[in-house]
C-alpha cells in the first residue's frame, strides 16, 4: 500500500513533556507523548523503549517458559522464552520451537537486555535478549546474521534492489573488516551482525546504508565497552531523545512539513537533520504562531476527544469504545443514519465508515492487546469483505504489529495489536478514587504540564513579565513539587519570575495566570 501522500509531522516540545502528532489528509492520525526523565530512569509517562541494560537475571521460572531480570527499574523486567532463545545453543534449536528458558539463562547471570515494552501499571518492563540498535534507514541486529525488510515496504521490486545492496553491503564490510585484522594481528574483528530494512530505506542508494551501518556499529562497539566496566543493573544505552526519536521514526519520504515550536528543540532536529537525513532539511519550519502548534488542525480537539469513550461518525452513527482489563470492546451503531434502500446498506455504509474511524481510534489510542470489534450484522460477504479491507488498509502504515481475524457469524472481528506502553487514557487521567476505577479524570501530570504550556505561551507573548499563576491545591503542589523541577527549570528557560498560588475553591481543572 502506498503512504499517505499529505502527511504532516507536529512537534509540541514542552518543559515537562514531547508532544509528536502526525496528521494526514488534515486530521490527527497518531500522537507519541514523552514526558520528562528523572533520574535517567524515566517518570510517569516516559518511554523507555529501545533502551539497554546490564541486568542480572533474579529468577529463573520453568513453568511460565520466563525469568525476572534486574535491571535497575521499579520492577524486575519479564524475559520470555521467546525473546532469550538467541542465547540457546542447542544443536537442536528450530526457529519454530522455543528452548527451555533454563537451557537460555541461569540465575545470577549477568545479561544483556533491551526493553522492547514499557512497564504498563503493576508489570515490569518486557525484555529480549535479542538486542536492537535503529538508524534511520536500518536496524542493526548484533546477534544474527542476514538481511530483513519491514512488512511495509510491500514492492517486489523495490525489496528485491534493498536485499540485494544489503547483502553487498555486509560482505563489503566483513571484507573491510578481514583486511584490518589481517594488517593489525592485534585488532579486534568488528561483528556485524545482520540489519532489518526499514521504510526509509525505499529509494536509498548502497553509499547511504554504509553510512547508517557504520554509525550503528559505532554504537554498539561502544555499548560493548561500556559493558566491560559496568554491574548488574545498569543503563547502558538510552535510546535517542523525543525530538530526534520523532525525526527518524515518524518523517519519511512522503511528510510534506514537520513544524516544531520551541527554539531549542528545532534547533536539535536541525542537527540532526543535517547529519542523517539532509533530503528533509527543507522541510523542517520552527512555528511561531500565531495561536499554539496543536491548534492547527485542532489536534488538542481530537486529544480531548479520545478521552470520551463514544466517537460520533459523519453519517450520524457512532462508535463506543470500551477498554477493560482483559480486551478493549468496539461497537457500532447506526444511531439517527438509515439508508433508504434497506437495511443491509444501512449496515455496510455505518460500518465501512466506522471501520476507517475505529483504525484511527486505535492509533491515536494507543489501544494494544485483544481488540473486540461488533460491526453492524451483514448478510452478504462481498459487504463482509469490503469492511475487513478497510480494517486492513487502515492498519496498514500502522508502526505497531496488528492481526486480524475474519468476521464471525455474529457480526464480530477480533484484532491483536501490540502493546508496546501506556494507552493515551492512562497517560492522561487517572482513577477518579470514588468508583473503582469505572470513571476517570484528567490527571494531575496532565493538568500540570498543559499549564505550562501556557505559561510559556503567555511569556511569549509579554516577554520579561512576571507570571502569576492560580490553580488547585493539588496542581500548585505538582507544580512547585515536581521531581524533575520543571517550574524552575522554567523560570531560568524564560528568564522571568513564577509565581503560583494554591486556591482551594478551584476545581482540578481550573487554572488562571495573570501577567504582572
Amino acid at each position: 500500500m502506498d503512504e499517505p501522500l499529505n502527511e504532516e509531522v507536529l512537534i509540541n516540545a514542552g518543559i515537562g513533556e514531547t508532544r509528536v502528532a502526525t496528521v494526514v489528509d488534515g486530521r490527527l492520525d497518531q500522537l507519541i507523548l514523552e514526558r520528562a526523565r528523572s533520574s535517567g530512569q524515566g517518570r510517569s509517562g516516559h518511554s523507555l523503549l529501545g533502551n539497554i541494560y546490564l541486568g542480572r537475571v533474579q529468577r529463573v521460572l520453568p513453568g511460565m517458559q520466563a525469568a525476572f531480570v534486574e535491571v535497575g527499574l521499579k520492577r524486575a523486567g519479564f524475559l520470555g522464552a521467546r525473546e532469550a532463545r538467541c542465547l540457546s545453543d542447542l544443536p537442536s534449536f528450530k526457529e519454530d520451537s522455543l528452548p527451555p528458558i533454563s537451557q537460555c539463562v541461569t540465575e545470577g547471570q549477568a545479561l544483556l537486555v533491551q526493553v522492547v515494552k514499557d512497564p504498563i501499571r503493576d508489570k515490569g518492563a518486557r525484555l529480549s535478549a535479542n538486542v536492537t540498535l535503529p538508524g534511520r534507514l536500518l536496524v542493526l541486529v548484533p546477534n544474527q546474521d542476514g538481511v530483513a525488510l519491514s512488512r511495509r515496504i510491500d514492492d517486489e521490486a523495490e525489496r528485491a534492489r534493498l536485499t540485494q545492496i544489503c547483502e553487498a553491503m555486509i560482505a563489503r564490510m566483513k571484507h573491510i573488516n578481514a583486511d584490518t585484522v589481517g594488517a593489525n594481528s592485534g585488532n579486534k574483528p568488528i561483528k556485524t551482525g545482520g540489519y532489518i530494512v526499514r521504510t526509509a530505506a525505499i529509494g536509498a542508494h548502497l553509499t547511504e546504508l554504509e553510512v547508517d551501518a557504520t554509525r550503528l556499529n559505532d554504537m554498539w562497539r561502544e555499548i560493548e565497552k561500556t559493558r566491560l566496566s559496568a554491574q548488574p543493573a545498569t543503563c547502558l544505552y538510552y535510546d535517542i531523545d523525543p525530538v530526534k526519536k520523532a525525526m527518524r521514526d515518524c518523517v519519511g519520504v512522503n511528510t510534506k512539513r514537520v513544524l516544531i515550536d520551541d527554539a531549542e528543540a528545532y534547533a536539535v532536529a536541525r542537527r540532526y537533520c543535517d547529519d542523517t537525513m539532509p533530503e528533509m532539511s527543507s522541510r523542517l519550519e520552527r512555528f511561531q504562531g500565531p495561536g499554539a502548534l496543536f491548534d492547527l488542525y485542532g489536534v488538542e480537539d481530537d486529544l480531548r476527544s479520545a478521552l470520551d469513550p463514544i466517537v460520533p461518525l459523519r453519517s450520524g452513527g457512532y462508535v463506543v469504545i470500551e477498554t477493560t482489563e482483559a480486551l478493549t470492546a468496539v461497537d457500532v451503531n447506526s444511531g439517527s443514519y438509515t439508508e433508504a434502500t434497506g437495511l443491509e446498506e444501512t449496515s455496510v455504509r455505518t460500518n465501512l465508515e466506522a471501520a476507517a474511524e475505529i483504525c484511527r481510534q486505535l492509533k491515536l489510542r494507543g489501544i494494544g492487546g485483544v481488540i473486540v470489534i461488533d460491526f453492524i450484522h451483514m448478510n452478504d460477504s462481498q459487504n463482509i469483505a469490503r469492511v475487513l479491507d478497510v480494517l486492513h488498509t487502515g492498519l496498514a502504515n500502522d508502526r505497531t504489529p496488528t492481526q486480524i481475524s475474519g468476521m464471525s457469524e455474529f457480526g464480530l472481528v477480533e484484532m491483536t495489536r501490540k502493546r508496546t506502553r501506556e494507552p493515551l487514557a492512562r497517560l492522561l487521567s487517572e482513577d477518579c478514587g470514588a468508583c473503582g476505577g469505572v470513571g476517570r479524570n484528567i490527571s494531575v501530570v496532565a493538568i500540570g504540564n498543559e499549564i505550562l504550556r501556557h505559561i510559556e505561551r503567555e511569556s511569549a507573548a509579554s516577554p520579561g513579565r512576571q507570571i502569576n499563576v492560580s490553580a488547585a491545591g493539588e496542581i500548585a503542589a505538582w507544580l512547585a513539587d515536581s521531581e524533575d523541577d520543571l517550574l524552575a527549570r522554567l523560570r531560568r528557560r524564560l528568564g522571568v519570575n513564577i509565581i503560583v498560588e494554591a486556591r482551594p475553591g478551584f476545581p482540578r481543572e481550573r487554572h488562571e495566570i495573570i501577567v504582572g
